[in-house]
């Protein structure tokens, strides 16, 4: 269960990153709020997972997967540029979370 808080935690994580931007400074009232919501969300969820999985692991997945959620958001919705280095970092961010949730008895 802890790996789907996880999973629904870092989702969430790009909810409220997507939400941010598009809340322009927070002056889009609807925007705002979804990005506020989304944030408790996103860290109550992240509780929930640390209660079995190490700091480490769940702190860094919940991060990898944030971070390249927002990439692939800002890319498709966004037309934020698409490079061969960004998606070299990309790939490299979800190699990163693929061993250390290898890396992980639970």
């Amino acid at each position: 269960m802890a790996w789907i808080y996880l999973l629904v935690a870092g989702i969430l994580e790009v909810v409220w990153a997507y939400s941010m931007k598009l809340s322009n400074g927070f002056t889009n009232i609807t925007a705002s709020v979804v990005t506020v919501i989304a944030m408790i969300a996103s860290v109550v969820l992240l509780s929930f997972a640390m209660r079995t999985l190490p700091l480490g692991t769940a702190y860094t997945i919940w991060t990898g997967i944030g971070a390249v959620g927002a990439f692939v958001v800002g890319v498709a919705f966004l037309g934020e540029h698409l490079s061969l280095a960004r998606v070299t970092a990309a790939v490299l961010i979800v190699s990163g979370l693929v061993l250390m949730k290898l890396s992980t008895t639970n």
